[in-house]
C-alpha cells in the first residue's frame, strides 16, 4: 500500500451522494442495505486484523530484528497501514450512524488526511522498493556498495514528506455540514467550490489522486518489475533462484493493485458522472453498488500484508510450529550477495538477492 481516501467521500456518493444528490432512488432498499452492512462488516475485519497484523510487523521489524534494508520497507508500510487502520472506528461509526459526523470539523478534516497519507505513503514505498530491487539486479556491484539501512531510511522519510504534501488538499476541502434533506445529520464531505468551481475543484482532486496516487506509480512500479523479468529471462539459472523477498514484495504489490483498480476506476466513472451531463440509470447504479465494495477492498489491503508475510514467510508445516517472531523474521531475512574479488562480479545464484543485502 488506501484511500476511502476518500474512502469516506466515496461511500457517502455511493449512499447519499456528498455531492448533493439524493441516495439513488432507483437502487432497491434491501440492496442498499445490504451493501450497507457488508461494508460495516469489512470495515470492522480492517481495524480488528490490521491493527494487530501491523502492530506485530512493527513489534518485530522495529525491536526484535537486525535492521536491514528490507526491514525499512516493511516497517514504513506497516507503519502506514497502521496508522489508517487506527482510525478506522471514526469511518465505522460514522457509516453506522447512517453518515452522520459526530466528531467536530477537524476530525473530518484529519481523518480524511490519515487515509489520503496512508495510500500515497503506501503506493510510493513500493514505488521506491521496486525500483530498489531493479537496481540491484541491473547492477548488483554498485548497489551492494552504494545501498545501505541509513540511506533506506533517508528515503523512507522523503516517501512520508512527498505523501503528506499530496495529502494537503484532500485535508482542506474536507467541512462538516448538515445534510441537504436531513438537519439533525450532519456529514463529512468535500467542499470542491473552494478550488472557485465545484466541478473544476471536483476534476482536479480526482484527477490527482488518480494520477499521482495510481497511474504514475504503478507505471514506474511495471517498467521496474518489466526490466527485472528482462533481465532473468536472460539467465534461467537466475531466475530460478529468485529469493523469498522478490516474491513477497511481487506480492504486496498485485495485492495493492488488485484493491485499488477498481476503486480508481469507479472514481473515474463517478467524475464524469457527476461534472457532466453524461449520468443515467446505468451508471448511477454502477457508483451505487460498486463503490461500497471498490472501498471495501481499499480499506481491506491496509490488513492484508501481515497475512502476506506469514503464509509467504515460510512452509506452511513450518508456519504451525513456529512463532509469529520467527515466520516474520523469516520473511524479512536479508540474503547475502558474494562478490568475487578477482573478478568484482556477483555470483549469478545471488544477482536477484541483492536487493536484500545490507552494506
Amino acid at each position: 500500500m488506501f484511500y476511502q481516501i476518500f474512502l469516506q467521500e466515496t461511500t457517502e456518493s455511493s449512499h447519499q451522494n456528498c455531492f448533493g444528490n439524493n441516495t439513488n432512488v432507483y437502487e432497491p432498499s434491501q440492496l442498499r442495505q445490504a451493501l450497507h452492512i457488508m461494508s460495516l462488516i469489512v470495515y470492522c475485519l480492517a481495524f480488528v486484523l490490521g491493527v494487530l497484523g501491523n502492530g506485530v510487523v512493527i513489534w518485530v521489524t522495529g525491536f526484535k530484528m537486525k535492521k536491514t534494508i528490507n526491514t525499512v520497507w516493511f516497517l514504513n508500510l506497516a507503519v502506514a497501514d497502521l496508522l489508517f487502520t487506527a482510525f478506522l472506528p471514526l469511518s465505522i461509526t460514522y457509516t453506522a450512524m447512517n453518515f452522520h459526523w459526530p466528531f467536530g470539523n477537524f476530525m473530518c478534516k484529519f481523518n480524511s488526511g490519515i487515509t489520503s497519507l496512508n495510500m500515497f505513503a503506501s503506493v510510493y514505498i513500493l514505488v521506491v522498493i521496486s525500483m530498489d530491487r531493479c537496481v540491484s539486479v541491473v547492477w548488483p556491484v554498485w548497489a551492494q556498495n552504494h545501498r545501505s539501512v541509513r540511506k533506506a531510511s533517508y528515503v523512507s522519510l522523503g516517501v512520508w514528506v512527498l505523501a503528506l504534501i499530496l495529502s494537503a488538499p484532500y485535508f482542506a476541502v474536507r467541512e462538516t455540514a448538515p445534510a441537504i434533506f436531513f438537519e439533525n445529520i450532519v456529514n463529512c464531505y468535500s467542499n470542491f467550490a473552494i478550488f472557485g468551481d465545484f466541478n473544476v475543484g471536483h476534476r482536479f482532486i480526482i484527477s490527482t489522486r488518480i494520477i499521482l496516487g495510481f497511474v504514475v506509480p504503478f507505471t514506474v512500479i511495471v517498467s521496474s518489475y518489466a526490466v527485472i523479468i528482462h533481465r532473468l529471462r536472460r539467465n534461467r539459472t537466475l531466475a530460478s533462484q529468485s529469493s523469498r523477498p522478490f516474491k513477497i514484495i511481487a506480492a504486496v504489490i498485485i495485492t495493492f493493485f488488485l484493491c485499488w483498480v477498481s476503486f480508481h476506476i469507479l472514481s473515474s466513472i463517478e467524475v464524469i458522472y457527476f461534472t457532466t451531463s453524461l449520468g443515467n440509470h446505468i451508471w448511477d447504479s454502477v457508483i451505487t453498488i460498486g463503490f461500497p465494495i471498490a472501498t471495501s477492498l481499499a480499506f481491506l489491503n491496509s490488513c492484508l500484508n501481515p497475512l502476506l508475510y506469514v503464509f509467504m514467510g515460510q512452509d506452511f508445516k513450518d508456519k504451525v510450529r513456529k512463532s509469529i517472531m520467527n515466520v516474520l523474521e523469516n520473511a524479512f531475512q536479508e540474503e547475502e550477495t558474494h562478490v568475487d574479488s578477482k573478478s568484482g562480479s556477483t555470483s549469478l545464484s545471488n544477482i536477484n538477492q541483492a536487493v536484500s543485502t545490507v552494506v
